[in-house]
């Protein structure tokens, strides 16, 4: 419902009151809105246009081509009113204010060549080295027990000794199995002597065939309980059954043992067997015989040289991680089993072209470089980036070794665009850029500026469209290209 508000009419002295409709109030303040509105984005379009790097290009596209920008300068010989360098000099080839050098374009108008620093693609190796902490085990080992339940009377040995396979280590007491030997050694001798005297007989027929058979059980029954005999005195020998060196012994002489009873350890240090784990991506490319490398942690001074001997048949589901073991040579028992190892393995690798850091851009479609080509144009080429190091990025693309991708200066660029390329170096000193430095004379000295002072005129103030800084004051010119790091 319109308000509606009750005023007193004053014309003709007359106190009649009449109504009034509100929305005849609204249209002047609508109508102020919309101007407002209008000035607010005409003034944030010129400002676009002007300052931002390419906006003379945007009008450039829908034909607007008369139009000034902060990155395009007017040609003296054709626009009114242009400023001409201090002392009335002419700029060689038709340069702008602030030494910028500008032609006469369409409408007096033309956008400067970007000025841009590169850098070669190099190549890069990755998955070629695999370093893993191992642990060192003997190449053999056994914990030595006794096989009999006896009092160990007697250690033949000392721990540290080498010993060879079969040596008695300790004794146990052993009289009752003496005892029983000598018993079975007689009557073995008395059955086969016996068996001799039966067979001599039967020859000629004073002894029978039954009496034949019973002398020859008689004697193998003898022959088998000297065996058996012989195994029991054996058995109150401790002995090793392979060669190395005798570790701490568990019990002393005195003290009473079972069967199966731990006396010592023998280890085998001849060779030192390293087992180390692995990622499972690096599984395809192990096999027996790969060359390794390793450091032991006490022994940081000396590298050992091995190989790997053995490969678990299956990745472990939990850590995700396959186990390896490498054979390492220890002829003069420098390495001690139990030690810990950092293992490395070398691997053909995988190789991919590498650029600097600041050649990645990125967009709404992924990571891209601008390649630098031949004739002195960009083009943007997409990559998909590998991996990311500290001295590059490893990229997978269009790009070959050797291929120049732009590093700074990418904020002014487009897609087919003509660049002048300057060594990726600023010049210091007196030292002239191999390119024109923005805002000099060919020669590399700097422009006087529109005003005459020596300092920035109104052109040399402000960067140019190719992001290199104008020349500085003193006579010597620098350029340093601007940059966006990914």
């Amino acid at each position: 419902m319109a308000a509606a508000c009750w005023a007193e009419a004053r014309s003709g002295g007359n106190g009649a009151p009449f109504f009034v409709d509100g929305r005849t109030d609204r249209v002047p303040g609508l109508f102020r809105q919309i101007f407002l509105s209008l000035v607010v984005l005409i003034i944030a379009g010129a400002a676009y246009v002007y300052f931002v790097p390419g906006g003379d290009a945007v009008l450039h596209s829908v034909g607007i081509n008369s139009v000034p920008t902060a990155y395009a300068v007017s040609d003296a010989g054709s626009t009114p009113g242009a400023a001409a360098p201090a002392g009335g000099q002419a700029r060689p080839g038709g340069q702008g204010a602030g030494g910028r050098p500008g032609g006469a374009g369409a409408g007096g108008f033309q956008r400067l060549t970007p000025t841009v620093i590169t850098a070669p693609v190099i190549t890069s190796t990755i998955n070629d080295k695999l370093t893993a902490i191992g642990q060192g085990v003997a190449a053999q080992s056994v914990s030595v027990t006794s096989q009999a339940t006896g009092t160990l009377v007697k250690i033949d040995v000392k721990p540290g000794d080498k010993v060879k396979a079969g040596q008695v280590l300790a004794e146990l007491d052993s009289d009752a199995e003496h005892i029983a030997f000598d018993k079975a050694t007689l009557a073995a001798n008395d059955a086969n002597d016996t068996l001799t005297r039966t067979q001599t007989l039967s020859k000629s027929n004073n002894a029978t065939a039954v009496q034949l058979s019973a002398a020859q059980l008689a004697a193998d029954n003898a022959n088998l309980e000297l065996r058996n005999a012989k195994l029991a005195l054996d058995k109150r020998s401790i002995v090793t059954p392979i060669a190395g060196t005798v570790g701490l012994f568990q019990v002393t002489a005195g003290n009473a043992v079972g069967a199966q009873t731990v006396v010592t350890t023998v280890d085998d240090t001849s060779s030192i067997l390293v087992n180390f784990w692995v990622p499972e991506r690096y599984a395809p490319a192990l096999k027996t015989g790969i060359p390794v490398s390793a450091v032991a942690t006490a022994l940081p001074e000396q590298t050992f040289d091995g190989k790997v001997v053995a490969i678990d048949s299956r990745i472990d589901t939990t850590s995700r991680t396959l186990q390896v073991q490498a054979s390492i040579p220890n002829p003069n028992g420098a390495i001690t089993a139990g030690m810990s190892f950092e293992v490395s393995l070398a691997f053909p690798g995988d190789t991919y072209p590498a650029v600097d850091p600041l050649a990645i851009q990125w967009a709404s479609d992924g990571s891209y470089v601008w390649l630098l080509t031949t004739d002195s144009k960009v083009k943007k080429d997409k990559v998909a980036i590998i991996q990311r190091n500290s001295d590059g990025v490893l990229v997978q693309g269009d790009i070959k070794p050797g291929a120049q991708v732009v590093t700074q200066g990418v904020l002014q660029l487009t897609d087919n665009a003509t660049v002048k390329q300057i060594d990726g170096g600023a010049p210091s000193g007196n030292q002239t850029a191999a390119a024109t430095p923005a805002g000099g004379q060919p020669d590399g000295t700097a422009a006087p500026a529109a005003n005459g002072d020596k300092k920035h005129g109104n052109g040399a103030g402000k960067p140019g469209a190719n992001g290199t800084q104008p020349a500085a004051p003193g006579g010597a010119s620098t350029a340093a290209a601007s940059s966006t790091a990914s």
